[in-house]
């Protein structure tokens, strides 16, 4: 499948492969990108942004992706950072292609299985019928009693698009039903492969339940040169409750 992808940023070294989480998009990375000294590809993955739809998708999938678009793009060996569900893509393809990686950061997320969480904001969208409203504010509004999060339902929002023989009707831009089918799927752990012989950070925020200090054997198990780092004030986002520090961190690793 070919991803799309935005070139991002410059300097001199290895390239850096960015991949965002659920309901995300390239777009996620613009605010930092730029400032971590070197040429970044943010990558959309499928179902999401601007790359194809598929009725398939799981972690194996997802990563063979990535290894199609270093392919694509002639690209030998790349350092590759992922947030959430980007970080268990990249987790995965440095397990199963660990010579097309020479780092990896992965943000806020673990190698093991999640519950559920997302469920609720799936049945959210797709019980909601777009064809009413004629603004981003109306639904935003329309969404509220299911989804209070108003920083969480403009990011969600920005899967919108409008339909094309309509400017005032709107249209998810991602196949919700398609990724709800798989989501189960998304909730797994990565398959366990040789360990990953590289360095690693896994920068996570403090704030935030997604990782912990009980995640650190597996971690360390599949990671062996991990480093785990918190950021103490940050959420789940951290590249944006605290893209000074994330900068900072990403910046030192990769320079290192």
């Amino acid at each position: 499948m070919q991803l799309y992808f935005k070139e991002l940023g410059q300097g001199d070294g290895a390239p850096l492969v960015m991949l965002h989480g659920l309901f995300g998009s390239s777009d996620n990375w613009l605010n930092v990108a730029p400032r971590l000294g070197c040429k970044c590809y943010a990558l959309d993955l499928r179902n999401h942004g601007h790359s194809p739809h598929s009725e398939e998708m799981d972690y194996a999938l997802m990563a063979g992706d990535v290894a199609e678009f270093l392919d694509a793009q002639k690209l030998d060996a790349v350092n590759v950072l992922g947030h959430s569900l980007g970080g268990k893509v990249a987790m995965q393809l440095a397990l199963t292609h660990p010579a097309r990686v020479r780092k990896l950061v992965i943000v806020d997320i673990a190698p093991r299985p999640y519950s559920p969480e997302h469920r609720p904001i799936f049945e959210a969208l797709l019980a909601i019928d777009l064809k009413p409203f004629h603004s981003r504010r109306e639904i935003e509004d329309a969404l509220a009693p299911r989804i209070p999060d108003l920083a969480l339902r403009r990011f969600l929002l920005k899967n919108l698009a409008h339909e094309s023989q309509d400017a005032r009707a709107f249209k998810w831009r991602i196949p919700l039903p398609a990724i709800f089918t798989n989501y189960p799927k998304l909730c797994a752990s990565i398959a366990p492969q040789t360990p990953f012989p590289g360095p690693a950070l896994f920068l996570h925020g403090g704030q935030s339940p997604y990782v912990s200090d009980a995640d650190a054997p597996q971690i360390r198990k599949l990671f062996p040169q991990a480093m785990i780092e918190t950021i103490p004030q940050a959420r789940h986002w951290v590249h944006a409750d605290a893209p000074d520090d994330f900068v900072r961190y990403v910046s030192a690793f990769l320079n290192k």
